[in-house]
């Protein structure tokens, strides 16, 4: 039974996981031109076995030049700032590396004006008193300090702005595109309704 690649297939072989196809050509009498031997059948299974066996192999190129990149920088680091072993490092590639990004987040569970304190959320659990959090809605944001945590508060520095209910207070605002590897500025949810008439 041929092993065709019809998927994605794991990095963790020891052998070349793709298998060709030996073509062959119709063999024909030259005088006649009665096909004596049929060729090798063009499938569907067989294209698809190109397909499948071209992506791996990018994907796979594509995770050695991550792990490269990671000891590069690994390299550079142990020269600047020798035995940290990279722990200051973060390619953005959904590999962590010693490090790793806080996303504890919740939400506001009703509005809050300039001033307020203390923050109604949905939940505390991931927040710790003397840790910064930002607070933002699709208006403003700001970041303030925590200073205490209730069963379902948190207690902040004064707000300079004030939030609608269901405004984000976050570790961290940030999104970070693993496809691309960069880190950038997190947005404020949206949803797409769609009304269904009920009869």
């Amino acid at each position: 039974m041929r092993k065709l690649m019809n998927g994605e297939i794991s990095f963790n072989f020891r052998q070349n996981p793709y298998e060709r196809t030996q073509w062959h050509d119709d063999v024909e009498d030259p005088v006649t031109g009665e096909v004596i031997e049929e060729g090798t059948p063009y499938m569907s299974e067989y294209a698809n076995n190109f397909e499948w066996g071209i992506w791996n192999a990018y994907q796979f190129l594509i995770e050695m030049y991550r792990q490269l990149e990671r000891m590069r920088v690994q390299m550079e680091l142990d020269g600047r700032v020798p035995g940290n072993s990279g722990t200051f490092a973060d390619m953005l590639d959904g590999n962590t590396n010693k490090i790793t990004l806080d996303t504890t987040f919740t939400d506001i569970t009703s509005a809050v004006t300039a001033g307020t304190t203390v923050l109604p959320v949905a939940s505390v659990s991931g927040f710790v008193a003397f840790t910064q959090v930002t607070v933002f809605d699709d208006v403003s944001s700001e970041d303030v300090l925590i200073t205490a945590i209730g069963a379902d508060t948190i207690t902040v520095q004064a707000l300079t702005n004030g939030y609608k209910k269901g405004a984000k207070v976050a570790r961290s605002n940030v999104a970070i595109d693993t496809l691309n590897a960069v880190m950038g500025i997190g947005d404020w949810q949206t949803y797409n309704v769609q009304l269904v008439e009920v009869v």
